[in-house]
């Protein structure tokens, strides 16, 4: 980009899980009231803080949100999304996960829902999240 054209976008790394349990089912939280995207599904996670790996950061973000414990070992990169939005671009690499310790607790205030690959379309979802459904719809039916 020239510097006419403006300044690049920031770049900003949030990593995201698809939490799947025993019946297939993929696990969805709603955004609260108050934080952007407010009321639309998405799948937990969070930001990449400085110095973490994206795994590292879903380990951190699982238990805070959850209340599960997460090993890197039990974390399957699955796909990635690359989305501009007005104010930033999002990198968001999506993992899947089948195993975890832990009863899954909304403790963010967070509504959640355990959803059927082929029913995700019925949840409105941020637009950087809408692309990931197809490869989970893929690796699940």
């Amino acid at each position: 980009m020239s510097g006419a054209e403006g300044a690049a976008p920031k770049i900003v790394l949030v990593s995201a899980c698809a939490l799947v349990d025993a019946d297939g089912r993929v696990l969805m939280a709603k955004r609260p009231e108050g934080k952007p995207m407010a009321g639309l599904w998405e799948f937990p996670g969070g930001k990449v803080e400085t110095g973490e790996t994206p795994e590292a950061s879903l380990i951190r973000e699982l238990q805070e949100e959850l209340g599960i414990d997460v090993t890197a070992a039990c974390l399957a990169p699955l796909s990635f999304a690359s989305h501009a939005y007005e104010t930033f671009h999002l990198l968001m690499p999506l993992y899947v996960c089948r195993r975890w310790e832990g009863k899954v607790r909304p403790l963010e205030g967070q509504e959640l829902s355990w959803v059927r690959p082929n029913r995700m379309r019925d949840y409105p979802m941020p637009p950087a999240d809408e692309p990931l459904v197809a490869a989970l719809r893929d690796l699940l039916m």
